[in-house]
């Protein structure tokens, strides 16, 4: 695919330089055939490239394409086309005005974008040879403040409080994203990333959505992470919801441990109370009372 990419940008004038970035270039990323070609190409004009893309075409039959809108960076247009290819290859475009190359190979640091690793496939003009090279700190999670720490246990409480109320209701889709997103995809795995930062000295990248996790964390904690997701019965997501609090305490403690922080136990016990209270409560009541 590299050789076909470069071949088709030195085909076309209106492109000057073409970077690869992200896991394929990442020394230290687990890379498959499902993993993306993250391409920025640099062109003297986006918006051709934007208005018709019959140019991605030229890389195989398209299946599906996500198109972000155009924004600004440093004060310059750009847009990113996500595309699927019916062959497997999974391709994403970032088109660059070339000034924004140019702003970028002059300042520093780098955006995340490339210090997370990049590669110059093209580069007609040498605009790219101005680049820094990458430190690969991109996308690491860093140290919380106790003031974040205490606030993430906060809100993860209080979304538990969500899911109970659904699961009262019997409220099934509200209740599994409040306890499978809100509280698990955004603050348990926050927690866990924390968890796996201080065991290697916040230099590890989990990676998105929690797609490392498995691979950091030890099998113990990982099985109790695993055994919160059930299905659509409500006794069964009352015990996820139950498990995942146990889960979240144990984790969150070993996490303040290491920074120097206290655990909030009275305030997770009085939620924790406040839950259960919920799940005896009659489906007829009219007051907690």
């Amino acid at each position: 695919m590299l050789p076909r990419l470069i071949a088709w940008g030195q085909e076309r004038t209106s492109v000057r330089a073409m970077l690869l970035t992200s896991s394929r270039t990442d020394p230290n990323a687990v890379v498959d055939i499902f993993s993306d070609y993250d391409i920025i190409l640099a062109v003297k004009d986006i918006h051709p490239f934007f208005e018709n893309r019959d140019w991605l075409e030229d890389f195989g039959q398209v299946l599906l394409v996500y198109r972000d809108p155009i924004e600004l960076e440093h004060g310059h247009e750009r847009f990113r086309y996500i595309t699927q290819y019916e062959h497997g290859m999974k391709i994403d475009f970032t088109l660059w005005p070339v000034q924004l190359l140019k702003t970028i190979a002059c300042s520093s640091p780098l955006p995340d974008e490339l210090d997370g690793g990049y590669m110059v496939l093209l580069d007609k003009d040498y605009i790219a040879a101005n680049l820094q090279l990458p430190r690969y700190h991109a996308h690491i999670p860093v140290r919380p403040s106790e003031a974040i720490y205490l606030q993430v246990i906060e809100e993860f409480l209080h979304e538990a409080t969500y899911v109970a109320k659904h699961l009262w209701r019997g409220e099934l889709m509200p209740a599994k994203y409040d306890l499978d997103h809100a509280m698990k995809q955004i603050h348990v795995r926050k927690m866990l990333e924390w968890r796996i930062e201080i065991d290697h000295n916040w230099s590890a990248k989990p990676g998105a959505y929690g797609r490392g996790l498995q691979r950091h964390l030890s099998p113990d904690v990982w099985a109790e992470f695993q055994a919160t997701y059930v299905g659509a019965e409500t006794e069964e997501n009352w015990q996820a919801l139950f498990g995942t609090l146990s889960l979240f305490q144990k984790v969150a403690t070993e996490v303040g441990r290491g920074l120097g922080y206290e655990y909030p136990n009275d305030q997770h016990q009085r939620a924790l109370a406040y839950l259960q209270r919920v799940k005896s409560l009659d489906r007829k009541a009219q007051s907690f009372e």
